[in-house]
């Protein structure tokens, strides 16, 4: 159930088949000269849609915005501050608590680690605030890494590479132009620098030339599977 699709009585009909609810958070954010600025959110949102095709599953809109910190100084990023992340989570999740949602899948498909941590943070303080609830937080490139490890031909890929490249040749094939160069960061370890884009230039994390869009679809199936069972394992939990 695509909640901005649903009608009001619509909505109130699907709290009686579920009270789960798929929270997609992406970013606006450079994937090098062949991907679109919104490839996180691309991936979080379709693998939402997918998986609420095999199960009872509310899918709210995805958050376009992120935390982006080694992308900060690349044409197209627009960051939020990590306090407005957590704080976007938390009311959103307590606004979808008062309609009646308990269950709450997080899933972001922008891997930063400032991001994802301040996702964990904002669902560890919800736990507290909010009794009788479940949440849990995952990165769906850590899923997509583990599960697809045999279709995956690049060491490290990680950013507008070959697994997000073929991704988005799988569900929006025109939004892909051409490809980049392969391409590694080589920030300096420890030293926090400012021109950020002087250690990575080309904003690509692995080699976008060895994906196809037949990867993109086994990936996705296999991401879905694993939200599939989390979804039922959460409806589950007992503590």
């Amino acid at each position: 159930m695509i909640i901005e699709e649903l009608t009001m009585p619509e909505f109130e009909e699907g709290l009686l088949r579920t009270r789960t609810v798929y929270l997609p958070f992406g970013s606006v954010e450079e994937h090098g000269s062949h991907l679109p600025l919104s490839t996180d959110t691309i991936q979080a949102y379709e693998v939402g849609k997918k998986a609420a095709q095999q199960i009872p599953l509310f899918v709210a809109p995805p958050l376009h915005y992120g935390n982006c910190r080694s992308t900060s100084c690349h044409p197209g990023t627009i960051s939020i501050r990590t306090e407005t992340l957590k704080m976007l989570l938390k009311d959103i999740v307590r606004s979808l608590q008062g309609q009646g949602l308990r269950n709450f899948i997080i899933l972001t498909g922008h891997a930063g680690g400032a991001h994802r941590l301040a996702l964990q943070d904002a669902g560890e303080e919800l736990l507290t605030e909010l009794p009788g609830i479940r949440i849990a937080v995952v990165t769906e490139y850590d899923l997509a890494v583990k599960e697809g490890r045999s279709l995956i031909e690049t060491v490290e890929d990680a950013h507008a590479g070959e697994i997000e490249t073929s991704r988005i040749l799988h569900t929006h094939p025109a939004l892909v132009k051409g490809s980049s160069p392969e391409e590694y960061p080589s920030f300096p370890v420890g030293i926090l620098v400012r021109n950020k884009r002087a250690f990575w230039p080309g904003g690509v994390w692995g080699n976008p030339a060895r994906a196809t869009a037949e990867k993109g679809r086994r990936l996705e199936e296999l991401v879905v599977a694993k939200v599939v069972a989390l979804v039922k394992a959460l409806e589950e939990f007992e503590e």
